[in-house]
């Protein structure tokens, strides 16, 4: 998995296998009905004799009988998703130390400083995570505590979590969901499209939704061709494995929400779009991916290619507001994460789900200021009047319980724009610019 942060390149058991599981026995009863594949379609119920490997192995196997299971179900994934490969893919199999060191360095490589830091200032705004919290420090927990393999574009590679190095029920899975991101590496350019992105959040969720919701689908048809009723009870045990669920219990929900998206509502989002037209559907989303989490959360809004509004905050925003000031962040929330906050703020989710429905687009930046001031503002439009109320009605009562200086308006129109800020004074700031906040 590739992403302009590290979060994007794991994929976390937790979710995915009980995911597999769930959609395994709903295969094996005849209660899905995926459409066939160009070149093969899954086993209408599990069947034992399919099996790429038995669950558990009575003896050390060789490295090359374990190599030969991994060929096999590199076939098998080929045959199933009908893309074909381009090139061999490295395989390493590391254990959770390993893991951790790779995430941690990956991470540090690939994230530079400033953006965490300002991502945290946003989050810690908007009371999303504690104000106590380090974010490196909880999305490295959160990835290391919760990882079953990952692929690295940049090194050709496909790593899976093992601690006895033999092809288990996780392992194989794993791995098969894993190769599906190496063929669309291989056939597409969905990863190397993004690199580098840290200023389109919202649109790198939609895009991981079509990704990981297309290796998450693939995960199951495998599964139901090449699992057995044992190897589903395995894999139900380990989805409730009560460190892993304990680790995803403490998680701020903005960390937790944003990493499982793609993994649930991808999966439904790409499983749709199979059933109705078969992989080459699936195909087609690569030639023209969704560009907000509205057309991933409301299909429609893709069909309609319902773009979304493009806001631009001043280019000298920084010089606006004075000498000393800075601006080390500016990124696009979009509809899933502005739900996410108002649950948060104790809007209840049927209230948060209509008030966001109407999105229209959106732009936010984090700026710094001189002895530790420091201010963020979120820019929406709507898609109508009547929409940028609702949205303004609910967004109040978030602002209202926010730590901080905050203040919400909405001029006439489809505007409506949040000011949050370390202090009275920088709160002016901000308004002496977005204005109309009642100061």
């Amino acid at each position: 998995m590739s992403d302009q942060r590290p979060r994007g390149w794991i994929r976390p058991p937790f979710i995915a296998t009980l995911i597999a599981a769930t959609l395994l026995v709903a295969v094996g009863c005849g209660t899905i009905h995926p459409s066939p594949s160009p070149s093969a379609t899954p086993s209408p119920s599990p069947s034992p004799s399919e099996s790429a490997a038995p669950s558990a192995s009575p003896s050390p196997a060789s490295s090359a009988e374990v190599g030969a299971i991994y060929d096999a179900i590199e076939t098998q994934v080929v045959e199933i998703r009908g893309l074909e490969p381009k090139r061999e893919v490295a395989r390493r199999f590391i254990d959770e130390a390993e893991l951790r060191t790779t995430i941690t360095q990956q991470f540090d490589e690939e994230t530079p400083p400033e953006y965490v830091a300002a991502t945290e200032r946003l989050y810690k705004a908007l009371d999303l995570i504690p104000a106590d919290a380090n974010l490196r420090e909880l999305t490295l927990d959160l990835l290391s505590g919760g990882v079953a393999g990952f692929y690295r574009l940049d090194r050709n590679t496909l790593y899976v979590v093992s601690k006895t190095g033999l092809p288990g029920v996780n392992e194989r899975i794993t791995f098969a969901h894993e190769y599906d991101h190496a063929l669309q590496d291989q056939n597409t350019s969905v990863f190397t499209d993004q690199e580098g992105i840290l200023d389109q959040t919202d649109r790198i969720l939609a895009r991981q939704a079509i990704y990981e919701g297309d290796a998450s689908l693939l995960m199951t048809f495998w599964g139901a061709a090449h699992f057995d009723l044992a190897d589903i009870a395995e894999m139900f045990a380990l989805s409730s494995d009560p460190e892993t669920l304990a680790l995803l219990n403490r998680m701020p929900a903005i960390l937790k929400e944003t990493l499982l998206f793609p993994y649930t509502t991808g999966l439904t989002y790409v499983q749709l779009a199979q059933l109705q037209g078969g992989w080459e559907a699936v195909d087609n989303f690569y030639d023209r991916m969704p560009e907000s989490t509205e057309q991933i959360l409301h299909p429609e809004a893709y069909q309609a290619n319902e773009h979304p509004v493009t806001i631009d905050l001043p280019d000298d925003l920084a010089d606006q507001l004075g000498a000393g000031w800075s601006v080390p962040l500016e990124d696009t929330f979009g509809e899933l994460q502005l739900g996410i906050w108002l649950r948060g703020a104790g809007v209840a989710a049927a209230t948060a789900t209509t008030a966001t429905a109407g999105w229209g687009g959106d732009r936010l930046a984090v700026v710094e200021g001189p002895n530790g001031a420091w201010g963020v503002v979120i820019e929406t439009t709507w898609d109508n009047a009547a929409d940028a109320t609702e949205f303004l009605d609910a967004a109040q009562t978030a602002v209202d319980g926010l730590s901080h200086p905050a203040r919400i308006s909405a001029p006439a129109g489809q505007g409506v724009t949040i000011l949050i800020a370390s202090d009275d004074q920088a709160l002016l700031a901000l308004d002496v610019i977005f204005g109309a906040t009642g100061v």
